[in-house]
């Protein structure tokens, strides 16, 4: 049996991508989910497939840039399952140009989104799970919270700041003794609809062709299951997934 089994698990942008393949190889292991998006008709579907196959699953259409909603999503989870065991903070978008556009409303949704929701999902996690004095908590950031290039300057910027909170948690947690969990986990090019937020055609010919050596999105799947699956004591805290041949 594996030590999944029965784990209640909050996923953030479970709708598609590697928030929808963690959601089917946890529940493949026997996790409780709690999926979390905002687009309701993916959700269902994605509920219903999990239902059938014989999986537990909730969920609650959520934005992750509202602190309320993201509480909510919290109070839900321990109301339905009683316990938090593991948040994987995966909501993310990537929307890339040269700074020079001044594509201003983009920088403001990369931030709310991939810091802010990053932020508010732990804040809402947090408390319970220092009370029990356990958890586990996975952020999502990329390789581009390890590099920089041009063109994603605001993006890098904010997988950045996933890397620092993630080690800046890992340290009061561990400072506390609370037993709490943290893992970043930095992929590389994976096909998802990620591709899709970029509107700047050039940044996006750019992207389609780096990205045709894509891995898919199981891979992480798998790669997030193998830091749950570790013993209590163990927490492995940084991982970088890339395909085989992608350089940067």
């Amino acid at each position: 049996m594996s030590t999944i089994q029965d784990k209640v698990v909050i996923i953030t942008g479970a709708s598609s991508g590697i928030g929808e393949a963690t959601a089917k190889d946890l529940t493949s292991k026997g996790a409780k989910l709690v999926l979390a998006a905002r687009r309701e008709d993916r959700l269902k579907a994605l509920h219903e497939e999990i239902l059938k196959s014989g999986g537990q699953a909730i969920y609650k259409v959520t934005d992750v840039t509202s602190h309320e909603q993201m509480e909510e999503l919290a109070e839900y989870a321990l109301k339905e399952y009683g316990k938090i065991d593991v948040l994987v903070n995966n909501a993310g978008v990537m929307p890339q140009a040269f700074l020079f556009n001044k594509k201003v409303d983009e920088w403001d949704k990369m931030i709310d989104v991939n810091i802010k929701g990053v932020l508010y999902a732990i804040a809402a996690v947090l408390p319970s799970m220092r009370e029990r004095k356990s958890g586990h908590i996975i952020n999502l950031s990329s390789v581009a919270g390890h590099n920089v290039y041009p063109g994603g300057t605001v993006y890098c910027g904010t997988k950045h700041a996933v890397r620092a909170i993630s080690e800046g948690l890992r340290q009061e947690e561990a400072m506390s003794g609370t037993n709490i969990r943290v893992t970043n986990v930095s992929p590389g090019a994976v096909s998802s609809e990620l591709l899709t937020t970029t509107t700047d055609p050039e940044m996006k010919a750019g992207l389609d062709e780096f990205y045709k050596t894509a891995i898919d999105a199981e891979s992480i799947a798998r790669t997030i299951a193998f830091a749950i699956e570790q013993p209590s004591d163990v927490a492995i805290n940084e991982m970088i997934i890339r395909p085989t041949v992608q350089m940067g």
